[in-house]
């Protein structure tokens, strides 16, 4: 029988509660979810991508068919060389759906057979971004209701003054 092993790209800058909704989902669907921190050498992120893998390894820790990856390139080819079945996004709103929906035509066009599965995000995640949580550690603000537990202080570490 063949395994399903689908994938979860993004920057993770940092891991939210919402990011970690759809991990649990997918891997309670799929035989093995890999959570692949790309890296976009156009952008600047706010915490190192070894930093994100470490908080997204602490994270996960609990969820044996999980696994976590940094990578930089194009995600339909990092899917490729991880023989990967189909790509995993969360969307919130429309404007991610329209956003989610063309990069998943791309992205079936670079790698032949290449699905992306959508998990919409449920309603008390919906408004978590990681811009959001950055904006709000940066003032000080309380942001244990958006992020896992097992990353806050390291998030909270990172704004200190």
């Amino acid at each position: 029988m063949k395994k399903t092993i689908v994938m979860f790209p993004g920057s993770f800058d940092p891991v939210t509660r919402g990011h970690m909704d759809i991990i649990r989902r997918a891997a309670r669907m799929f035989d093995r979810v890999i959570v692949a921190v790309m890296v976009n050498p156009e952008k600047r992120g706010c915490f190192p991508f070894e930093k994100r893998v470490e908080m997204l390894e602490k994270a996960c820790s609990e969820m044996k068919n999980v696994s976590v990856i940094h990578a930089t390139g194009l995600t339909a080819e990092v899917a490729r060389e991880m023989n990967v079945t189909a790509l995993v996004r969360g969307v919130r709103n429309v404007s991610d759906l329209e956003a989610e929906n063309a990069m998943a035509h791309i992205n079936g066009q670079l790698v032949d057979g290449l699905d992306t599965v959508y998990f919409p995000a449920t309603m008390d995640k919906s408004n978590i971004s990681s811009t959001f949580v950055r904006q709000l550690a940066s003032y000080g603000a309380d942001i244990s209701a958006y992020v896992p537990e097992e990353v806050l202080d390291d998030i909270k570490s990172a704004f200190e003054k």
